[in-house]
């Protein structure tokens, strides 16, 4: 059963990152940001106040560096999505394990650590030539900034990975992490918006109508779902394989991704994605199987993955 919850919020992340791209024709990057900040604001606020829990928080400063990393990450992703295939997009943001595990490994060196993570490190070698493949198509294309803008996501997410890993260790629960860094992205996409306030020529704010309205709706509510799920997965499965059923979620976006868009991809990018997965799932397995499992459910961030 915790697998399928597992499985339902791979589905549901692919569901955003869909929308996203579609909404993208008729919104800024801005304003999506703004409204996915919005979305999750309601949402958390209604169930937070029906569980009878509390936003009051000692950690302010903790969860305001948290929330500016995961938007600035956030926001790179989304400004990939709409300038790569969505399936390349969501893989080159499914890096941010492979950022995490690279952070940790340099830290380890640096503070002069005799074990040197043999296989941790050719994961990582590994995971690089997967983007080289995935990418080349992106080069071809000249979309080399949206390449690039996207693999700049997943440090920024791993980063944001790690600050959340803090805040839970200082005892903050889940939802109110969510819902400051959904504030964050809600102060962020009006600030955004607003920097083209004053030339006469942009549009700021894009007029609503039913569908652009229903996939900023089915976005918010897809990524709201998709963390509960998540967080859900964490708590009732087994780490490791809740971790690695993550990557699903490469898989449900190139569906989409074929389906929505006709995409249609070279060995070279499905052999590219491969390896990334591949890579990601040995980093996993790896950093797992040397945490008891009790810590790594307690420690393992459940909500960091869509950042």
């Amino acid at each position: 059963m915790a697998s399928l919850w597992m499985l339902a919020a791979a589905f549901l992340f692919s569901v955003m990152g869909a929308c996203v791209k579609l909404a993208s024709d008729h919104f800024t990057v801005a304003e999506i940001v703004m409204y996915r900040g919005l979305i999750g604001v309601v949402l958390l606020a209604v169930m937070v106040r029906q569980q009878g829990g509390t936003l009051r928080t000692a950690h302010i400063k903790d969860h305001l560096w948290r929330g500016t990393v995961g938007v600035v990450s956030l926001w790179m992703w989304f400004y990939g999505i709409t300038k790569l295939p969505l399936a390349t997009a969501v893989t080159l943001n499914y890096m941010s394990p492979i950022w995490m595990a690279a952070f940790l490994f340099c830290a380890g060196w640096w503070h002069s650590k005799d074990h040197v993570a043999w296989p941790l490190v050719a994961a990582i070698l590994c995971s690089f030539v997967g983007v080289t493949l995935v990418l080349q198509p992106a080069f071809e294309a000249r979309q080399w900034l949206g390449a690039i803008t996207t693999l700049a996501s997943g440090v920024f997410s791993a980063a944001a990975y790690l600050q959340v890993r803090k805040l839970s260790l200082l005892g903050e629960p889940e939802y109110r992490v969510v819902f400051f860094f959904a504030c964050i992205n809600l102060a962020a996409g009006l600030a955004g918006s607003a920097t083209t306030a004053f030339d006469p020529a942009v549009v700021t704010f894009h007029a609503l109508d039913w569908r652009s309205g229903g996939l900023l709706l089915v976005m918010g509510l897809s990524a709201t779902l998709a963390q509960l799920a998540m967080t859900r997965a964490y708590a009732v499965g087994n780490t490791l394989v809740v971790a690695n059923l993550q990557y699903t979620g490469i898989i449900f976006s190139s569906l989409w991704s074929m389906l929505l868009w006709g995409d249609r991809f070279g060995w070279h990018v499905w052999l590219g994605m491969a390896v990334i997965l591949g890579s990601g799932l040995a980093v996993t397995y790896y950093n797992t199987r040397s945490t008891e499992r009790g810590t790594a459910v307690e420690k393992t961030d459940p909500i960091a993955s869509e950042t």
